[in-house]
C-alpha cells in the first residue's frame, strides 16, 4: 500500500522548500496551504461570506478583510475552521485516492497544522522541518504585509515547535544551506522506499500500489 507521509512545521521553517523537494524525485505532494487558497476562491465562498458578512470581493474571500475581522472575532477562527478543514479533508481524501490509484509508491501531505487537527493520525510517518526561532521570525517578518502582532497572533495558534519535533518521526533542520537541506530529504526519500503503508486505504474497486 502506498506510504502516506505528513510534513509539517511552523510558519517559516522551509515546509515548501522541503515539499519542492519530494516533487523533485516525483512524488506526489498535497499543498494543505494552497488548497485553501483555492477554496477561497471557489467552493468556500458562499459559506465564508455567510458567516463573516462582507469579507468577499468579485466572488472570491478577499484574505485582507477575512484576517481583519477575525482579529476583533475570538471565537471567529473557529467558525472559520469548521468551514474550511472537512473541505480540505475531502480535497485530500481525493488527491490520496487518485495517487494510490495510479499506483505511487509514497505521497506527502504538506499540512502547516498536522498535529493540531489530529491529521498525524492519518499518516503513516510524520516529518517535521525546524529553524531556531531568530531565524524563523527573520523569515516570516520578511513576507509582504507581515507585522510583529500578526506573527505572534498566528504562532499562538500553533503548537510550538520544541513540540512537533518530540512528536516527529523525522525532524530536517532547514537552518543551513539549501544544498544540504536537499541532500537530507534524498537521504531520508531513500530510507523510506520499499516501506509499507498502513493508514491509507482505497476504495474498493481501485488499484493501489500498482496492483489491480
Amino acid at each position: 500500500m502506498m506510504l502516506v507521509i505528513g510534513l509539517t512545521g511552523s510558519m517559516g521553517m522551509g515546509k515548501s522548500t522541503a515539499a519542492a523537494r519530494f516533487a523533485d524525485h516525483g512524488i506526489p505532494v498535497f499543498d494543505a496551504d494552497g488548497e485553501v487558497h483555492r477554496l477561497y476562491e471557489g467552493r468556500a465562498v458562499a459559506s465564508i461570506e455567510e458567516a463573516f458578512p462582507g469579507v468577499t470581493r468579485d466572488g472570491r474571500v478577499d484574505r485582507g478583510l477575512l484576517s481583519a475581522r477575525l482579529m476583533d472575532n475570538p471565537d471567529g477562527l473557529a467558525t472559520l475552521e469548521s468551514i474550511i478543514h472537512p473541505l480540505v479533508r475531502g480535497s485530500r481524501e481525493e488527491f490520496l485516492e487518485h495517487h494510490a490509484r495510479a499506483g505511487a509508491e509514497m505521497a506527502v501531505l504538506e499540512i502547516p497544522l498536522l498535529f493540531e487537527v489530529g491529521a498525524d493520525r492519518e499518516v503513516d510517518v510524520t516529518i517535521v522541518v525546524t529553524a531556531p526561532p531568530d531565524v524563523q521570525r527573520a523569515r516570516v517578518l520578511g513576507r509582504k504585509g507581515m507585522t510583529q502582532e500578526k506573527l505572534d497572533a498566528l504562532l499562538s495558534n500553533q503548537m510550538p515547535d520544541d513540540e512537533k519535533r518530540r512528536r516527529a518521526d523525522f525532524v530536517v533542520d532547514t537552518n543551513r544551506p539549501v544544498e544540504e537541506t536537499a541532500a537530507e530529504i534524498d537521504r531520508l526519500i531513500e530510507s523510506l522506499r520499499g516501506r509499507e503503508g498502513r493508514v491509507f486505504r482505497p476504495a474498493a474497486g481501485g488499484r493501489a500500489g500498482g496492483q489491480d
